[in-house]
């Protein structure tokens, strides 16, 4: 788990990076997790997009995406997710 003093350090991070990912009527998808879970060891922090079409509630597919792709929920702004996950090869991200 993150510590406070992580996820402001990760939320200052993220704010000038552009959602990469949109989460539409589908929902969360197999192939979805796969790809963020692969942006993830790439980039470690990246933002998801919630479009108003979703069925599902934000938090869920909040929940859904980080579980899905091992990675850990920063936080939840408007319908934007902020997801991390330390890379295994491209570690560019050391938190306090």
């Amino acid at each position: 788990m993150l510590t406070g003093k992580q996820k402001r350090l990760l939320r200052s991070k993220a704010h000038h990076l552009d959602p990469i990912f949109q989460v539409g009527k589908g929902g969360v998808n197999e192939n979805m997790v796969k790809q963020i879970a692969d942006a993830l060891e790439a980039r470690e922090l990246l933002k998801v997009s919630v479009l108003q079409n979703c069925d599902e509630d934000k938090n869920v597919v909040a929940q859904q995406l980080a579980d899905g792709a091992g990675a850990e929920l920063v936080q939840i702004i408007g319908n934007t997710i902020v997801l991390y996950k330390e890379s295994v090869e491209n570690k560019q991200i050391t938190l306090p």
